[in-house]
């Protein structure tokens, strides 16, 4: 096994796009910021034997990337479904060990664009896959390799991250299959290690964890011992109410949602949440209320309890349905709902 090349591209010196506050550098300042919330360890982390550094998952489409962070980090911080394209924003979840600290950078698949969106979505994944020390390309164990699969392999090539294989699902196939997938995915391109692994099942997701943090190059500690993620509250909780109503239009309009937290107030024991769901159409809109608003009413049930468990506290969440006219293809739109 060979150590990744050319030094720390997430450090300090290059400027990290993919770290705190998404311009900011990941500087030995914020080493110094987690020393003083945990003490004199951070401080000693500096030394050599630590390491610390950036990686992602990437993949085409619902090859269970984001499922696979949150079975790492131990918490949800990326949304999941079972629509393909379901992540749209690069969100940070921050692994902390005594001997090293992991920060996984979550990001939207890879895939064919036919909107402005799209195409801002696929620059994203670029942008970060250029800017991290380890990427974990992950193709599922019960799906055949695909030209999806070809393209990315090809493209990550190029780059100068140290590329493993992570063969996702693994509980979804026997042993004999997943040998075969396991030795289809070794003869697709140059992998520094081919792991299998199945988040649902914790099966060889600390396996995965070593094999990552071991490619990391040694680095003073990046972020402070009680983060889990830079990303901001509200952005999370829209995350989580558009996970929700996600999976109350089934396969009727997956990719025309898009949810803006307008106002969070905290309350003696109580969050007041105030948020827009956007759609592209009124049909689209009257889906998504349903009859007697009986489907705004389940998302609000299914979305106010995740963010209850993300807050730690009572919420109460008002939800409106709005109109954006084809707000994918709008770049005026796109940048109004944060793209």
């Amino acid at each position: 096994m060979t150590a990744p090349q050319g030094g720390h591209p997430a450090s300090p010196q290059g400027g990290h796009p993919a770290s705190p506050q998404g311009g900011q550098p990941a500087s030995p300042q914020a080493g110094d910021q987690g020393s003083r919330r945990g003490g004199d360890r951070a401080g000693r982390r500096t030394e050599y034997g630590y390491r610390a550094g950036f990686a992602c998952f990437v993949g085409r489409p619902n090859a269970g990337k984001s499922t696979l962070t949150n079975a790492i980090v131990g918490q949800k911080i990326a949304i999941t479904s079972s629509k393909p394209q379901t992540t749209r924003h690069v969100i940070r979840a921050v692994l902390h060990r005594p001997d090293s600290q992991l920060v996984l950078v979550d990001t939207p698949g890879l895939h064919r664009p036919r909107t402005l969106l799209g195409e801002r979505l696929n620059d994203l994944v670029r942008q970060t896959w250029s800017e991290v020390d380890v990427i974990g390309l992950c193709i599922p164990a019960d799906e055949p390799i695909g030209r999806g699969d070809r393209f990315i392999t090809g493209e990550l090539a190029e780059l100068k991250a140290t590329v493993l294989a992570v063969v996702t699902k693994t509980d979804l196939v026997d042993r004999k299959r997943l040998a075969e997938q396991l030795l289809a995915v070794a003869e697709l391109g140059d992998f520094a290690e081919v792991v299998p692994v199945s988040a649902v099942s914790g099966h060889q997701v600390e396996t995965l964890v070593d094999v990552m943090t071991g490619y990391l190059p040694a680095s003073p500690q990046l972020y402070p011992d009680d983060m889990l993620t830079d990303e901001p509250e509200q952005v999370l909780v829209a995350e989580l109410i558009r996970e929700a109503a996600l999976e109350g239009v089934r396969d009727e309009l997956p990719h025309s949602i898009a949810v803006v937290v307008e106002e969070m107030i905290p309350e003696d024991r109580l969050t007041k949440i105030y948020a827009d769901v956007y759609v592209e159409r009124s049909s689209q809109k009257a889906i998504v209320i349903g009859a007697r608003a009986s489907r705004l009413k389940e998302v609000g049930i299914r979305a106010r309890q995740q963010i209850e468990e993300l807050l730690g506290t009572r919420i109460y969440l008002d939800l409106h349905v709005r109109v954006a006219k084809d707000w994918q293809r709008d770049p005026k739109q796109l940048r109004k709902l944060g793209f």
